[in-house]
């Protein structure tokens, strides 16, 4: 009987030491041997621009650092005329904004155009409050730090520090680019 009552405590010490040490030795082998699993989503929908470039040490005699004001742009860059995809894009620059709701008043529309000036009159009755400028300057270095895969176009995020933060695919669901806008506007101390 004492035979049995003592293998019997010796197969619950086990099992009780299994129970807390097992996570641990599982948990040191995914580690050590590379086969960690890592997440294959992500949360956000637009491309964060690694590196960080700060557009005011960059471009100085910019006049899009008159529009900041402490507040964050949204940008929209086209370099050709303004056709149906132009048109489309402001549309939806314009949408994304009214998403924010109360946080809209944090977020400054620019419209970054060629050569070529945009329709005023348009602009004027269906994108009211819209920044319009053509930068040379600029639009070389946006072309220059959007993501290789992109096409032409698309939005870019500033912060109110004038670091160019994020960039949006020229397709990319209002919402989507909205959901990115939020997090990083309610994690945000600035603007």
């Amino acid at each position: 009987m004492n035979t049995t009552r003592r293998t019997r405590g010796r197969l619950q010490f086990l099992l009780i030491a299994a129970l807390f040490l097992g996570p641990l030795a599982l948990a040191a082998w995914l580690y050590y041997s590379g086969q960690a699993m890592q997440p294959e989503g992500r949360t956000n929908h637009g491309t964060l621009l690694e590196p960080i470039v700060n557009l005011q040490d960059a471009l100085p005699d910019s006049e899009l650092h008159a529009q900041t004001e402490g507040r964050w742009l949204l940008l929209y860059a086209n370099e050709g005329d303004c056709d149906d995809a132009c048109a489309f894009a402001l549309y939806t620059l314009r949408q994304s904004r009214l998403m924010l709701g109360k946080e809209m008043d944090r977020v400054v529309r620019v419209f970054l155009h060629g050569a070529a000036a945009p329709d005023t009159v348009l602009l004027a009755r269906e994108h009211a409050g819209l920044v319009t400028m053509s930068d040379a300057e600029l639009a070389a270095l946006l072309r220059e730090k959007s993501p290789a895969a992109s096409g032409s176009g698309g939005y870019f995020l500033v912060d109110p520090l004038g670091n160019l933060v994020m960039y949006f695919e020229p397709g990319i669901d209002p919402g989507d680019m909205v959901d990115d806008i939020k997090r990083l506007l309610k994690l945000s101390r600035i603007g």
